[in-house]
């Protein structure tokens, strides 16, 4: 179906003679378009609270910056999801996987840019909601450095690991998108030293762990200074349970007010996450909270200035769409299970496509220092030429 949510179709022009001229843009249906309902995936959501009078700042950044928007995208439910299955808007269609999740939560916008409906496209991403879906569809995505970009305007989740992301096709239009919303040019220095996580492969699928070892040879070509080394010690399941701790219940605490002013109605996989994390004991919401802190020791210490890290972005390609809820449960543990990292260390992460397994899209994630977005970007451009 259509990535778009339902509804009057939506464009604003950007400003004339801006860098991002002649490109197009889509956002995720958490961000503020003014004149326009924020739905955040929930009908309830967009009933019970104002029409915005203000864009959010990303779109209000990119219109700036000469891009266009063509419309608002399909959200997992008040992005609790990361598959791109929403029970209110419907499922977005993989178009590099037909059949198949496009990932969530910012399924409509990955759909959009894979779909050549836009250009590039406005996501969010607190537990993996731009890297799913950019790896599950075959795109270039980031998570930038959590805390540098203004989120004014962005329907929030879990503050504490909340960030804006982005989609494109080509690296070339990732870059130009990237100069914008990050504020500082791409510069031509490339990494210095590779970390290659060798539990993170291990954890992924053997066929998906395969496809990208063409890719990972194209980048210790590129950095031949290249180790082997564990992302986790205590063990990735680890990182995902801490993870999986903090975040539901930063969220409770996002929605609990509408929640019980409001009672509003949830698909049962969201209302039974909810549920879950209001019931979080605090003795694991302190152990969860030392383990961020590990992690966020970890990796600083495994990313000096100039050093970069790669794992698989998901442990698997895209799954069938429409499968039974228990089914679903194992699925979303697995791939917390590569993407805790993000919302643990809030460093910055980017998707690098370009591999498949079984026939479906797979990307290679690069993890920088916080604050080494750009270099994360200009790798990618120089993968892509490689």
């Amino acid at each position: 179906m259509s990535p778009f949510v339902p509804g009057p179709a939506i464009r604003v022009e950007g400003r004339s003679g801006g860098p991002l001229s002649g490109l197009t843009f889509a956002a995720k249906d958490l961000f503020d378009v003014a004149g326009y309902p924020t739905g955040g995936g929930n009908p309830d959501w967009a009933r019970q609270n104002p029409i915005p009078e203000r864009h959010a700042w990303a779109v209000q950044t990119l219109l700036n910056a000469g891009a266009t928007l063509v419309g608002k995208t399909i959200t997992d439910e008040v992005s609790l999801g990361i598959l791109g299955e929403n029970a209110f808007d419907g499922t977005p269609e993989n178009p590099a996987a037909p059949g198949h999740v496009p990932g969530g939560s910012s399924s409509g916008s990955a759909s959009a840019v894979a779909a050549g409906l836009c250009d590039t496209a406005l996501g969010t991403d607190t537990g993996g909601s731009v890297r799913v879906p950019a790896s599950f569809c075959g795109l270039y995505g980031i998570r930038p450095t959590h805390g540098r970009l203004d989120l004014t305007g962005m329907m929030p989740q879990a503050p504490s690991s909340d960030t804006t992301g982005w989609f494109a096709r080509d690296a070339g239009t990732f870059a130009r998108v990237s100069d914008v919303l990050l504020s500082e040019a791409i510069g031509p220095a490339l990494p210095t030293k590779l970390v290659i996580a060798t539990d993170a492969f291990g954890f992924a699928e053997p066929s998906t762990a395969a496809a990208l070892q063409p890719l990972l040879g194209k980048l210790t070509r590129l950095v031949p200074d290249h180790r082997e080394d564990l992302l986790a010690p205590p063990g990735l399941t680890a990182w995902a349970r801490a993870q999986r701790t903090l975040q539901p219940v930063e969220a409770w605490d996002t929605f609990k007010a509408w929640v019980e002013r409001d009672n509003p109605r949830f698909a049962f996989s969201v209302a039974r996450g909810l549920v879950m994390a209001a019931m979080t004991p605090e003795a694991e919401r302190g152990w969860a909270a030392m383990v961020r802190q590990e992690a966020r020791g970890r990796m600083r210490w495994l990313l000096p200035s100039g050093t970069v890290l790669a794992m698989p972005s998901t442990p698997f390609p895209a799954p069938k769409a429409g499968l039974p809820v228990p089914a679903l449960t194992p699925i979303r543990d697995a791939i917390l299970g590569l993407c805790a990292v993000g919302g643990l260390a809030g460093h910055p992460q980017v998707n690098i496509p370009g591999a498949l397994a079984e026939g479906r899209p797979v990307g290679l994630s690069l993890i920088a220092a916080r604050g080494a977005d750009a270099l994360l970007v200009r790798t990618a451009l120089a993968l892509e030429d490689a």
